[in-house]
């Protein structure tokens, strides 16, 4: 009965609905429908208090929290204080402090990799095998604790990299470049830990040699090894490295090789089958300050492009600002596109380190040229990522007929040498086809970037144009400006971040505080090797550092290797700290590459601040070099910063074996475990083992490459 009762007005309200105002029934059912249903979620629900609680119920957590559900690191807590490297550090003790240039060096690896077959004993056996050699180093809590850390930075290295720009424009990447964003992205990723051995002790390596477009002169970073329809180019439009470190050798010239002609002889001529390269010839013989002689490249004295000699180009210059004094005040120079090497080789003999930086579209190979005449040169892209330098460093940037277009794509180019010019630093621009819309579109950049041009002449004698800037040395006439543009970068942007990091289209604040690096001109040469200035902290440290490699260098190195120094003329320190191997070495007639790794402490600043130069890189890495470029490898303790690091650590000897000269020398310092290992690697290298000793668990490794190939 009770049924019938609720039924009946069921039915009625069916039938009404049905009526000419049925509509307004339904809508009417559905609204009551809807409230009933939020009164019911509401009596049932948890109430917002108990929300409240849960939330709490995690505990304070003061980092943000990534996708997986992990604690990520704050910024703040990997970025050091700005220009203050702690600098409380020995050569068996590295603080990690990030530098802000860290990514990701070690990708997808396979098993199997190019050029070399790595045989084991069974899965079995190589268990064990790791597991004797986790107990054979003697570092392994030491090591725990710094990729620890290491892991911690590079999280928030991913983080600042994303968030690092405050102008929408810097994200920008031509048509051309959208092939490397997932590269890039590649790059920022975290670095995953290898665990187990520095070295599998189990492997035997049969090695083969590399085939590859570029054959001998194959640079992996750099050079584009399979060719497509899509892609003709020789060379990556930016630093591309492959997804396999390099495992194979890397072959000799085709015409064969002959031992370089030693220093000072090799300024005035080298042999001609160590840089043999098709385009090469041809463009020997549009040249006058290059002449092929026989088996010999020649470059005759005070040669070179510029009508008038390179001597009279720069007196020209110092003379027109009196201000720049060669080989005093002026010490350090970037001088972008390798041409003649004429300009770093005249101002060599002022004490000038002149560092040639060989651009990409260097497709005939200058670069190569200056490396084999004993000039410091390095080679990288210049397009829409950092220079590899810290901000600030540079006295001055020449680039003379470049044919670089600094006016486009918003200037970005000019605001990296803006980055890495040092205030009141100096650009020098000559050029002998200068239009009036380029010299309009410069002089307006500059102006809006608070450059003061010094000069702007065409010389009388070589009938080139050179333009000279002046970085300001304080930030006031950043304020004066009227239209912002660029803008000032964010305050929690690193300006020394360098590694794989996008070009910001911002300017940075000129130090002002007397703690702060750059607030004051270094010292003139000599006396700037030597000098400490106000911002560094722990100057007994650094004395005691240099007084340790002078004497480790005139009583170890020099006399007791049975090395012949007459024939080393390029130097590389493949981990470097203060520089203090390249200051023991500077009364010798070397150059030294000073290569800070990106996750070591930065103190990349503090070598140029005395003079001497360098290059931050990551090791999991080949180094932008051509192979055969250097006489000598120093590698201080490397090998034992790696662990955990690269997929597979052999591949950095690999890439020793391609920069290293035949019959160049290596000098490894590490613990004996390390040096064992490395020792059988030479060996299967057919390396000469020149020296190795073994005292209380640190060694020292010298062996000498050979002509051998497989």
């Amino acid at each position: 009965m009770g049924f019938k009762k609720i039924g009946l007005p069921i039915a009625r309200f069916g039938r009404q609905a049905k009526r000419s105002y049925g509509f307004i029934v339904k809508f009417a059912s559905v609204a009551i429908l809807g409230l009933c249903f939020v009164f019911v979620w509401y009596m049932f629900s948890p109430s917002a208090s108990a929300v409240t609680y849960q939330r709490s119920t995690f505990g304070e957590i003061a980092e943000p929290v990534s996708e997986r559900g992990e604690l990520r690191k704050s910024k703040s807590s990997v970025v050091p204080v700005k220009n203050e490297p702690d600098l409380n550090l020995g050569k068996g003790e590295e603080k990690k402090v990030v530098n802000g240039s860290l990514t990701d060096g070690g990708k997808d690896h396979k098993k199997e990799e190019k050029g070399v077959k790595i045989v084991n004993d069974g899965d079995k056996e190589e268990k064990e095998g790791d597991e004797k050699g986790s107990e054979v180093s003697e570092s392994d809590s030491e090591n725990g604790k710094e990729n620890e850390v290491e892991a911690e930075s590079e999280e928030g290295k991913e983080e600042g990299e994303n968030t690092v720009d405050g102008d929408s424009t810097g994200a920008e990447v031509d048509l051309e470049q959208v092939d490397e964003s997932d590269e890039l992205n590649a790059k920022q990723a975290k670095k995953p830990k290898f665990k187990g051995p520095l070295f599998d002790p189990k492997a035997e390596y049969s090695w083969k040699l590399c085939s590859t477009r570029s054959k001998h002169n194959y640079i992996p970073c750099i050079d584009i090894e399979v060719a497509s329809k899509r892609i003709k180019s020789y060379r990556h439009h930016e630093r591309s490295c492959p997804k396999n470190p390099l495992m194979c050798l890397v072959p000799l010239p085709h015409d064969g090789y002959q031992t370089p002609v030693s220093w000072p002889d090799s300024k005035e001529k080298i042999w001609l089958t160590n840089v043999a390269h098709p385009k090469l010839t041809q463009y020997v013989k549009t040249q006058t300050w290059v002449v092929e002689s026989g088996e010999y490249l020649t470059f005759p004295q005070n040669q070179s492009e510029l009508t008038g000699g390179i001597a009279h180009y720069l007196e020209s210059i110092e003379e027109t600002v009196p201000d720049i004094e060669w080989g005093k005040n002026i010490r350090t120079i970037l001088d972008i596109g390798c041409k003649d090497s004429s300009f770093g080789a005249y101002l060599l003999d002022k004490n000038v380190f002149t560092l040639a930086l060989g651009l990409k579209d260097d497709l005939v190979d200058l670069a190569q040229v200056s490396l084999e005449r004993g000039f410091p040169t390095i080679v990288s892209p210049f397009g829409t990522r950092r220079l590899p330098f810290p901000s600030g460093t540079f006295d001055t940037i020449h680039c003379g007929e470049c044919q670089i277009h600094w006016q486009s794509n918003g200037g970005k180019l000019l605001i990296e040498i803006n980055r890495i010019l040092r205030p009141s630093g100096y650009l020098i621009l000559s050029s002998k086809h200068d239009s009036i819309e380029d010299d309009e579109a410069m002089s307006k950049l500059t102006a809006s970037i608070g450059w003061n041009i010094l000069a702007h002449k065409t010389d009388d004698v070589s009938d080139i144009g050179v333009r000279i800037y002046q970085k300001p040395e304080s930030n006031e006439i950043y304020a004066l400006r009227r239209k912002k543009v660029p803008p000032m970068c964010k305050e929690n942007e690193n300006p020394d971040a360098a590694w794989y990091v996008p070009i910001h289209s911002c300017l940075h604040l000129i130090p002002s505080a007397i703690e702060e690096r750059g607030t004051e001109w270094p010292a003139e040469w000599p006396k700037r090797l030597h000098t400490f200035p106000d911002w560094m902290n722990n100057r007994d440290k650094l004395v005691q550092d240099d007084e340790h490699w002078k004497a480790t260098v005139e009583k170890s190195y020099l006399t007791g290797m049975g090395i012949d120094w007459s024939t080393i003329r390029n130097v590389m320190d493949m981990h470097t700290i203060y520089g203090s191997f390249a200051a023991a070495l500077i009364e010798q007639k070397v150059w030294v590459m000073n290569v800070v790794p990106v996750y070591a402490a930065d103190t990349l600043p503090f070598i140029f601040e005395r003079g001497l130069v360098g290059v931050y890189h990551d090791w999991c890495e080949s180094f932008s070099t051509y192979p055969r470029s250097y006489d000598l490898l120093h590698a201080d303790h490397l090998f034992s910063r790696l662990k955990n690091r690269c997929r597979k650590a052999v591949s950095v000897v690999v890439e020793m074996d391609r920069i290293l000269r035949p019959g160049g020398w290596a000098i490894v310092r590490d613990k004996g475990p390390i040096l064992k290992s490395l020792e059988e690697i030479f060996k299967s290298l057919q390396w000469e083992i020149r020296l190795t000793f073994v005292q209380n668990k640190e060694g020292i490794l010298c062996v000498q490459k050979t002509m051998w190939r497989p």
